[in-house]
Parts: structure tokens; C-alpha cells; sequence
């Protein structure tokens, strides 16, 4: 099945995929604006900079906000491969994005249905529509080949 969202989540790949050249988990982000042009596109650096909270989310969401001059980004789409964790949901919640599309469910930590959903929680001022599931399979298959590569047997 095919979603208006799969060439934007090629793009989040191919930045999951940048991730693994220094060693981070292969998870990629894509900002699209309101007019569905790309505003911006990170991936993991948690180990390339040693910052916890460089996650893909965080970073692409921080350029969103730089390329648009403010920090709400009203009618913006995040596309992301991973769930979203608790982290990154807070920070998607606050930046009022209008949307997320993610790949792969991350059962261990995700805050956008599977382990909590922050995203819909309607305690807070701000739901974005979650759309999940887009091209997860690529999204998993990266995740799967890392980790039994980065894993102690």
C-alpha cells in the first residue's frame, strides 16, 4: 500500500542510513512545511556528538524551527523511521507539528502508541494526527541489521 508519505519517508532512509556512518542507530527525520516542501532532515548523532538528546526528531524539528524562523510549526509534517520515545513526543507536542508519520512501532519506547502515546495523550494542548506504519518494513530492516551487529551475543 502506498501513502502520500512514502517519498518523504525514503528521504528520513536515507538519513537513517547516513546515522550508521558513525555508529548511531539508523533513525532518520524529515520536516515538511505546511506546503509539503522539505524544511529540513536529520538522523541520530547521539554517538557522533555525545549529546543524549540527539536524537532525529530533536535535531530535525531544531532545523524546522531555524529554516522557519520560529519555534511553532504549525501545518508542519514530521516523517520519522522509528516511533517517536517519550523525548522526542515532548518536543513534537510543543512544537505544535500538525502531524507524524512514522515507519517501524518501537515496542520498547515508543511514546506515539505502542508503549505510551504522549502524541494523543488529551491531557495536553496539542495532538498531532499520527500516522503509522509508512514503509516499515525498511524501517525495521535497518534496525535489525544494526542491532545484530551492535548487540553482545
Amino acid at each position: 500500500m502506498t501513502t502520500p508519505y512514502d517519498e518523504s519517508m525514503r528521504l528520513a532512509l536515507e538519513e537513517a542510513a547516513a546515522a550508521r556512518t558513525h555508529d548511531d542507530v539508523p533513525v532518520g527525520a524529515v520536516v515538511l512545511g505546511a506546503d509539503g516542501t522539505v524544511l529540513a532532515r536529520a538522523h541520530n548523532e547521539r554517538e557522533a556528538t555525545g549529546d543524549p538528546t540527539a536524537h532525529a526528531e530533536v535535531l530535525a524539528l531544531r532545523a524546522a524551527a531555524r529554516s522557519l524562523g520560529s519555534w511553532r510549526l504549525d501545518g508542519c509534517t514530521l516523517v520519522v523511521t522509528l516511533e517517536p520515545c517519550t523525548m522526542c513526543a515532548g518536543a513534537i507536542v510543543l512544537s505544535r507539528v500538525a502531524r507524524v508519520v512514522y515507519g517501524a512501532v518501537d515496542e520498547k519506547a515508543g511514546a506515539a502508541g505502542s508503549l505510551w502515546d504522549v502524541l494523543r495523550d488529551r491531557r495536553l494542548n496539542h495532538r498531532p494526527e499520527v500516522l503509522s506504519g509508512v514503509l516499515a518494513d525498511d524501517s525495521g530492516a535497518l534496525l535489525k541489521e544494526f542491532f545484530e551487529t551492535h548487540r553482545l551475543p
